[in-house]
């Protein structure tokens, strides 16, 4: 098993009934704004993770389909946990900022993706993508998160 907080976790909730349910439900609680729009972490290891955002009423628009601001939510928890399950334990991340696009319309349940390239973990900027996509397949929305990565404080 993984020397990783998260995917150890992660792993111990899978040997679970309705582990990713259980492992998504605590997850949300422990960052209490994710859980607005109920996600569920479908997948998650090192440089990506995967959440799934259900299209139902709380998370849509006044044109019935999912809100952007419901969308950019699941994409920050799914790079914030690709972060935590990734990032050398000499490093630790905050984000600095989201630049998003809409190139269709989120009309189903929306799977949001966030991954990096296994070298990407150095000290600097680190930009993240992100991507949600629909049931069919479709991006509807494009992004890039930005994360500043750097040395942890010596004790």
């Amino acid at each position: 098993m993984s020397k990783n907080y998260v995917l150890n976790t992660y792993n111990k909730f899978m040997k679970l009934p309705f582990g990713q349910k259980l492992f998504s439900w605590y997850s949300a609680r422990r960052a209490p704004y994710f859980s607005t729009v109920s996600p569920l972490i479908t997948d998650i290891k090192p440089n990506y993770c995967e959440v799934l955002i259900n299209k139902r009423k709380a998370v849509q628009n006044h044109i019935g389909t999912v809100h952007v601001i419901a969308i950019c939510n699941g994409l920050e928890m799914a790079m914030g946990f690709m972060c935590e399950a990734s990032i050398p334990k000499n490093l630790r991340w905050i984000p600095k900022g989201m630049e998003v696009k809409y190139p269709a319309k989120a009309d189903s349940d929306i799977r949001c993706v966030a991954e990096v390239p296994e070298d990407a973990w150095k000290p600097g900027d680190l930009p993240i993508s992100v991507k949600a996509y629909n049931a069919e397949g479709t991006v509807v929305v494009d992004g890039t998160i930005t994360v500043w990565v750097s040395e942890k404080r010596k004790a």
